[in-house]
């Protein structure tokens, strides 16, 4: 999408060089509204297509494989999400993007409701082909559709020109032309260009106007109308008969002769930009061959795996019906037959997403691996199982062997039993004065449990409460498929504060959350063991899974 969008800018940008050098001060004004409002659309079409006949080829050094494509699963598996996300899960360029969308459709409805406001409080009146409103205290003069807006204090001897020349705008449609512009405002906010191409065609309406007025009045008359300079609506998307900005270029406009015919040919110049255009659109990918001492290896054109023509073939999948779907459930079976959990990242309790991208070669082999994951012990646990992939049956898209990246996740999750996930761990006595806590006399007391009759398990229960309560899942951790256990140590001092806290996870992210929540806890009444009050050292896991 965001290649989509440059390339669009790109066009747009050479569209407007080629009207601002060669055409704007041609007296073409329709033709010229044709060649804006056309070539903004070609702006928006010209990406997707793609001409046979104008296929070149680029060299592969010029290509990067789009980031974008990390963490799709191309073996359309399910997708696993945070159990504590929504289905609203944006990223934050998503967020802007939507968010700016959303402020330009509200300032479109204000300028809508302005509109709507100066007709409901002015003087309306009927006519054939139009409808007046007059606006009180106002000298302003301006088109939106089929209303005219006047204001009472503009003389009524200039009535009958300003009308004249409101009418053209009426009668050629120019609102819509504007109004067109004002959406592709709303989709495009972030696109500078929109609205230069929104002010050349509002200049282009007047002119086109002027023009058709000037036939029926006498010129001097009617610059010296437009010499005088009132206000207006600030309104984007209405036609304007009063406008500042305008005044010189219009009374220029109606001075100027008018353009020889065989000035028409200028408009010329678009096709061999277009041309250039196809010829960038349609260009594809080139196989690159480097010399390796008395080997020559050669890459072709990258297809994904979704839209290949002939999917990649696993060996035992030749004689399927379907080869694509047997060759997802291949690989699956491929992973859990060779999937061994690195015992160092059992021990230290890390888990995760490791994110696998590798391209399948034309001869059939696998390389260019790439791993993203939460730890180096479980990346290089995804690429011995991707090592250990056999030879393949190479893709093909149209009728030429290709490259087919392949991306699919591999993860690594510690399965306890639920006791062992829940229960708090305890440490022994450490000969330091500190009395661990399944062998203290008398245990902490939680807040809230000074009645209970079994405050150890009462102080269990409202430590796993109060964890659930102020557990949030960190959103960094989240994007990079980061899990695993936390084991969370601290101490409960003789005055019940909280101190000493150690954490040993598999991640700053996940260490800094699991010490978030312990800063939580509140004071409690401290232990006793043997009459004396004393430390307790207390510990529990807190686990991060993505489901």
């Amino acid at each position: 999408m965001i290649r989509y969008i440059l390339e669009c800018m790109a066009f747009q940008l050479l569209f407007l060089i080629i009207y601002d050098l060669f055409l704007k001060r041609e007296t073409f004004f329709q033709w010229n509204r044709v060649y804006l409002i056309g070539t903004f659309v070609l702006s928006l079409l010209l990406p997707w297509i793609k001409i046979e006949a104008f296929k070149t080829t680029v060299s592969s050094e010029y290509f990067v494989y789009p980031e974008y494509l990390w963490g799709i699963d191309m073996s359309e598996g399910v997708v696993v999400a945070p159990e504590n996300s929504t289905s609203f899960d944006l990223s934050a360029t998503e967020i802007i993007f939507y968010g700016g969308m959303l402020i330009a459709a509200l300032l479109f409805a204000y300028k809508l409701f302005q509109i709507d406001r100066l007709k409901r409080q002015g003087e309306i009146r009927y006519f054939k082909d139009f409808t007046r409103v007059v606006v009180r205290n106002s000298n302003m003069a301006f088109s939106f559709f089929r209303s005219i807006f006047l204001g009472d204090q503009v003389l009524e001897k200039e009535h009958q020109s300003i009308i004249q020349h409101e009418l053209v705008h009426i009668e050629q449609r120019h609102s819509w032309d504007l109004l067109f512009f004002e959406l592709m405002r709303i989709l495009g906010w972030f696109n500078p260009l929109v609205y230069v191409y929104q002010n050349r065609v509002s200049e282009l309406h007047e002119f086109i106007a002027d023009a058709k007025v000037a036939k029926t009045h006498k010129a001097e008359q009617y610059q010296m109308l437009l010499s005088q300079v009132f206000q207006t609506q600030h309104i984007s998307f209405i036609n304007q008969f009063f406008k500042s900005s305008l005044i010189k270029k219009r009374i220029v406009m109606l001075q100027k002769s008018k353009s020889k015919r065989v000035w028409r040919l200028k408009y010329l110049l678009i096709i061999p930009m277009i041309l250039g255009m196809l010829v960038y659109t349609s260009c594809e990918k080139e196989g690159k061959i480097e010399e390796k001492g008395d080997m020559k290896l050669q890459s072709s054109i990258d297809i994904p795996f979704t839209v290949i023509d002939e999917a990649p073939i696993f060996p035992g999948c030749e004689d399927a019906e379907n080869k694509r779907d047997c060759f997802n459930a291949m690989i699956q079976k491929h992973i859990g037959k060779n999937f061994r959990y690195p015992e160092q990242a059992q021990e230290i309790g890390i888990q995760g997403r490791v994110n696998v991208l590798f391209i399948i070669q034309e001869d059939g082999s696998i390389g260019n691996v790439r791993l993203r994951g939460p730890d180096k012990l479980l990346e290089d646990e995804a690429a011995r199982i991707i090592s250990l992939l056999p030879q393949m049956t190479p893709g093909e898209h149209r009728g030429e062997k290709v490259r087919v990246p392949f991306s699919i996740p591999i993860t690594f999750r510690l399965e306890r039993s639920s006791e062992e996930e829940t229960s708090p761990q305890t440490y022994e006595y450490d000969g330091n004065g500190l009395v661990p806590f399944a062998f203290v006399d008398k245990v902490p007391v939680f807040p809230g449990c000074e009645d209970s009759d079994n405050k150890r398990d009462c102080f269990n229960t409202m430590m796993q409460k109060h964890i659930g309560k102020n557990f949030s899942y960190p959103e960094e951790a989240q994007e990079k498929g980061i899990q695993g256990r936390v084991n969370v140590m601290f101490t409960i001092g003789e005055d019940g504060r909280i101190g000493n806290v150690r954490l040993r996870g598999p991640d700053k992210l996940l260490e800094d959350e699991a010490a978030r929540i312990v800063s939580l806890l509140p004071q409690m009444k401290g232990g006793k063991h043997k009459g004396k009050e004393v430390k307790i050292p207390f510990s529990i896991p807190i686990t991060f899974k993505l489901q």
